[in-house]
């Protein structure tokens, strides 16, 4: 895999918006959880209208609210997987 993705929401030439895919997980995941979030919250805003679209915005709501809550226990869990590394880094003897 190379180490810059380009973003594929963007249909462009020449990519500009690029994923470092050797960023830690965790900013991996706030990233994306963000992102995902910020689309569930807008399509939350249209399901609370009436008629079809609504109605369809309150199925897809539903689903993207039980996806960031899966990714809000694996942000937790990632984030503490990231503060038990940077403690053994801190308590490790100096080498030198």
């Amino acid at each position: 895999m190379d180490r810059y993705m380009p973003i594929t929401g963007i249909d462009c030439t020449i990519a500009s918006l690029l994923i470092d895919t050797e960023a830690p997980l965790d900013v991996l995941h706030e990233t994306a959880a963000y992102r995902i979030r910020t689309a569930t919250q807008l399509l939350e805003s249209f399901a609370f209208g009436e008629g079809v679209h609504s109605e369809l915005a309150r199925v897809l709501v539903t689903s993207l609210r039980d996806g960031c809550d899966l990714l809000d226990v694996v942000g937790r869990r990632l984030q503490g997987q990231v503060s038990e590394q940077q403690s053994k880094s801190r308590q490790a003897p100096d080498a030198s």
